[in-house]
């Protein structure tokens, strides 16, 4: 059981750090980057009691959006939750 747990966590801080793709579902999404999951789909417009797993990209062609945009309202959400530091060095202006 200890090992199932640790690969599979492993297997999930592999995407921690990686760019939103149109396959990942939000579930996947909502994990592998520590948020909740109502959150996203709420960035989105779904309703959240619904536990959607199509893709991004299925989601974006059924509503006549495009992955892109769910892709940046999701990044968005992540953000709020979890800022993204400045890389050292930088100057504000």
């Amino acid at each position: 059981m200890f090992g199932y747990r640790a690969g599979r966590h492993a297997h999930y801080m592999r995407w921690e750090n990686e760019p939103i793709r149109g396959w990942m579902s939000i579930p996947f999404i909502a994990h592998a980057h520590h948020v909740p999951p109502e959150t996203l789909y709420g960035a989105i417009g779904l309703d959240p009691q619904k536990k959607d797993r199509r893709p991004i990209r299925r989601i974006a062609r059924e509503a006549n959006r495009q992955t892109d945009d769910l892709i940046r309202q999701l990044d968005a959400a992540i953000s709020q939750i979890h800022p993204h530091p400045k890389p050292p060095g930088s100057k504000d202006h």
